[in-house]
């Protein structure tokens, strides 16, 4: 009983860890690649082999130590590169428009 509790749980893991990987490869495959740039980050090129290779070890190669390493990778995507992409696209904030002077909760106007 809780050996099979343990292989749905791992099943459940090694999916998600896919899943991610695989939404992750798709948002950098859709920004531009002078975003890239804008935002002072790693080449197009570079997270798409990296997010790759990501969803093939998830794929294909059972080895735990592999999938962490890659789901790091993913995680620095998500964290990191995705939102100085869309910030240097102007995709952020909603849809709701900014000034370049907006905080992550507002306006800011220096203490004023």
């Amino acid at each position: 009983m809780l050996l099979t509790a343990f292989g749905g749980l791992m099943w459940l893991l090694y999916t998600a860890m896919l899943v991610l990987a695989a939404v992750a490869l798709v948002m950098a495959g859709l920004a531009r690649d002078d975003a890239y740039r804008a935002a002072n980050k790693q080449t197009k090129m570079f997270w798409l082999v990296l997010l790759g290779l990501a969803v093939v070890v998830n794929l294909l190669v059972p080895m735990l130590f592999l999938q962490i390493a890659f789901l790091v990778a993913t995680i620095v995507f998500f964290v990191d590169v995705r939102p100085a992409l869309q910030q240097v696209s102007g995709g952020g904030r909603g849809g709701r428009g900014g000034s370049s002077s907006d905080g992550p909760y507002g306006p800011y106007n220096g203490g004023r």
